[in-house]
């Protein structure tokens, strides 16, 4: 049944049953269904958003493909966290928000027509931003990493891993002034970076050639800030060779497949500070989504290049299959509500 905004449909004036509305359901590694859902309601402090659509974030990857601490089948709509849409359903105590508000939210079950958000957890769109794709958790995710990088003009700064965060980072990091070298396995993210702005390219293959490449670059100085944007082992391993004495090495990869070993001796050696930009604060997320809007607006990042890729809900299975399998020509999925 299609989804309306009224919690029952009418038969000569009798109420028949509560609506539903569709969502994607991860019900066993690999698997993706779409299923009907009732539709929620607002309680007090909350508002429910007609999603527009949810970005695909690759830490959707370990639920997708199966760990043993995941129970299936998973909650309708999780693990997407990045929904925008436009609010149909106010919860009492709510003030500055409306039905008609078109929003980017901190959702957890945004991979459906509708979910919903804390009132406090959402932000409203400006009108240029109108008919755009907004996912603004992995857009504020961004702003928040930029920020605590401390990226100043003049500098060089490594983004290691060039997908959609990094070619993100490449764009503020130039936007500040810094010199830029991305650094990345696909050509497709090499090609992306390059477009992003990014000042040189090198290849993530031989771990020594890109050391003697960056120092080649940077006249034997390397760079005064690495943000290493890939969660895997070896290329955080190799964002400690490429950062400078007093540098900073900013993880902002998403490490969730267990312990990792680090050079710590060259960390020490070095004296580098390493930093762990990710953030638990929702309000920090927020601000972080607020900013970006704002460099939207100011032209300091482009993201709209960057959504490579879109699905239905009922396409979701490909969805994920594109996120793990990364063919040529992808960035950033979204599934969406109305494709285009």
């Amino acid at each position: 049944m299609e989804a309306t905004l009224n919690n029952i449909t009418k038969t000569d004036t009798t109420p028949v049953k509560t609506v539903t509305a569709k969502a994607a359901v991860i019900t066993a590694p690999g698997t993706v269904a779409v299923k009907d859902i009732q539709i929620p309601a607002p309680v007090k402090g909350e508002v429910r958003i007609k999603l527009e659509g949810c970005g695909v974030c690759a830490s959707n990857i370990p639920v997708y493909e199966g760990r043993d601490w995941f129970n299936y089948p998973q909650t309708p709509g999780n693990p997407g966290h990045e929904g925008w849409g436009v609010i149909d359903a106010v919860g009492e105590g709510v003030e500055g928000l409306e039905e008609g508000d078109r929003v980017a939210c901190l959702s957890y079950n945004a991979y459906a027509e509708y979910d919903i958000a804390k009132a406090d957890e959402v932000v409203k769109l400006p009108a240029f931003l109108d008919d755009k794709p907004f996912p603004g958790e992995p857009l504020g995710c961004a702003l928040n990493i930029f920020n605590r990088s401390d990226i100043q003009k003049g500098q060089t700064v490594a983004i290691v891993g060039a997908g959609f965060l990094g070619a993100l980072l490449i764009q503020l990091a130039k936007s500040a002034g810094a010199t830029v070298i991305a650094v990345s396995q696909r050509e497709f993210s090499l090609e992306t970076a390059d477009k992003a702005g990014a000042d040189h390219l090198v290849k993530m293959d031989d771990h020594y050639r890109i050391i003697d490449k960056i120092k080649e670059i940077t006249n034997g100085h390397f760079c005064e800030r690495v943000i290493e944007v890939t969660g895997k082992e070896w290329p955080l391993n190799l964002s400690i060779e490429l950062t400078a004495e007093r540098g900073k090495l900013i993880v902002a990869g998403f490490h969730q497949d267990g312990m990792r070993q680090l050079n710590l001796q060259l960390l020490n050696w070095r004296g580098i500070d390493m930093i762990s930009a990710h953030e638990r604060d929702p309000q920090q997320y927020i601000n972080g989504i607020r900013e970006a809007v704002k460099a939207v607006g100011e032209g300091r990042m482009n993201p709209f290049p960057l959504f490579t890729h879109q699905f239905t809900l009922e396409e979701a299975q490909q969805a994920f299959e594109h996120l793990t399998g990364r063919p040529d020509g992808f960035i950033k999925a979204l599934i969406v509500n109305n494709k285009k």
